[in-house]
C-alpha cells in the first residue's frame, strides 16, 4: 500500500473513531465507574468486534450482509435489541455508593470484553460502512492479506487510542461522583445514549 493512501486511510480512521457511537458510551461508561486500567476489557472486546467486522468485508461476506436483506435486518434488529436491553438495564440499575473494594469484586473483565464485543458485531451501520470504506483502499493487484493487515492494524491501533483517550477523560470524572444523585444521573446518561445509538441503527439502510 502507498503512503500517500495510507496516509489519507488513517486521517479517515481517526474520524471514524472519534465520531461518538456506541463503544464510546460503554468505554466512557467503563471509565468513569472502573477507571482507565480496567476499561481495558471494553477497548479490546471493541476491537475484536472491530477486527471481527473487517475480517467479513475483507472476506467478502460483507457484500452478501448487504445483498440480503433478511440477514442485513436480522443482524440490525439484534444490535437495536441488545443495545436498548443495555440502556433499559442502566435506567433501572441502583445506584449506589460502593468502597473501592466493593467496585474491584463488582467489576468482571469477561462480562466487559463479551458486552463490548457484542456491541461491536451486531453495529450494522459500521458494517455498511466499512463495506464502502474497505474498498476504496484495497488493491486488486496486490496480495489481500498484507492489505488486509495494514488496513485492520490501522483500524484497531486508532480506535484503541480514541477509547482510551474517552475512557481517560471519563476517569478523570469518577472522583467528582460521589453522591447516589449524581451516580443515578450518570447511569441515566449512559442509557440514554445507548438508546439514541440504538435508534440510529435501527435506521440504517442497505447502501
Amino acid at each position: 500500500m502507498q503512503l500517500d493512501i495510507w496516509l489519507t486511510m488513517l486521517v479517515a480512521s481517526i474520524l471514524i473513531s472519534v465520531s461518538p457511537g456506541p463503544g464510546a458510551v460503554v468505554t466512557m461508561n467503563y471509565g468513569l465507574k472502573y477507571g482507565l486500567k480496567r476499561s481495558y476489557a471494553t477497548i479490546f472486546g471493541l476491537q475484536l468486534g472491530l477486527f471481527t467486522q473487517t475480517f467479513v468485508v475483507v472476506l467478502g461476506l460483507g457484500s452478501l450482509i448487504m445483498s440480503s436483506l433478511l440477514l442485513f435486518n436480522i443482524i440490525k434488529w439484534i444490535g437495536v435489541a441488545y443495545l436498548v436491553f443495555l440502556g433499559v438495564m442502566k435506567f433501572i440499575e441502583k445506584p449506589q455508593l460502593p468502597d473501592n473494594t466493593a467496585k474491584i469484586k463488582a467489576f468482571s473483565a469477561s462480562k466487559a470484553f463479551v458486552q463490548a464485543t457484542l456491541i461491536n458485531l451486531t453495529n450494522i451501520k459500521a458494517t455498511v460502512f466499512l463495506v464502502a470504506f474497505i474498498p476504496q483502499f484495497l488493491n486488486p493487484n496486490e496480495p489481500l492479506l498484507g492489505q488486509f493487515t495494514i488496513i485492520c492494524s490501522t483500524l484497531i491501533c486508532v480506535d484503541i487510542i480514541v477509547m482510551t483517550g474517552y475512557s481517560t477523560l471519563a476517569s478523570k470524572l469518577k472522583n467528582v461522583i460521589k453522591s447516589i444523585r449524581a451516580i443515578q444521573i450518570q447511569n441515566r446518561l449512559t442509557g440514554a445514549f445507548l438508546l439514541v445509538a440504538a435508534f440510529f441503527i435501527s435506521t440504517a439502510k442497505r447502501a
